[in-house]
């Protein structure tokens, strides 16, 4: 879509505060109108329905939304866009009791190219691996994370993650 739809789509989202059911129902109203300019089948208007639902508190409404906006090739629009897909379907996935399809899905993006998501992936895939009882990998993971973000002990939180961290290779 063009800039101008992913501005007021930003300002829609820039505006949410959630609260009162009536104002996620306005909210998501609003988002399916941006949606129906897009042409259909459109993975970001999967996308941007699936993050309306997940953020009104509906993750099973925003599950199988996620699932087809990466189906339909979100990837294809934008990298970011479905990286965040992938965030946040596996989120979904924990709230709605399968963390093992999240820990499935976001392990794989532990090797992707690094970006501003890296920290993120990480957390979301220590929460579901937290749902399965894996709270030690879990801890490694955030530890990682937490080491490259302090002013000092950066090596000995790193070390401290890796000696947690059962070897994935």
């Amino acid at each position: 879509m063009d800039q101008d739809w992913e501005d007021r789509v930003t300002a829609l989202w820039a505006r949410f505060e959630g609260g009162a059911e009536e104002d996620a129902d306005r909210f998501r109203a609003a988002v399916d109108a941006l949606v129906a300019e897009l042409p259909g089948g459109s993975p970001l208007g999967a996308f941007e329905r699936a993050c309306a639902w997940d953020s009104t508190g509906h993750s099973d409404r925003a599950v199988p939304l996620y699932r087809e906006a990466l189906a339909n090739g979100l990837g294809d629009h934008s990298r970011y866009k479905e990286r965040r897909a992938r965030i946040q379907l596996a989120s979904s996935l924990r709230n709605t009791g399968r963390p093992e399809e999240g820990v499935a899905l976001l392990t794989p993006e532990l090797d992707a190219e690094s970006d501003e998501l890296d920290d993120a992936v990480r957390a979301t895939l220590a929460l579901c691996l937290s749902g399965l009882g894996r709270d030690r990998e879990g801890l490694a993971l955030v530890l990682g994370a937490l080491a490259g973000h302090l002013p000092r002990y950066r090596r000995s939180m790193a070390a401290y993650a890796r000696e947690l961290a059962p070897s994935r290779h």
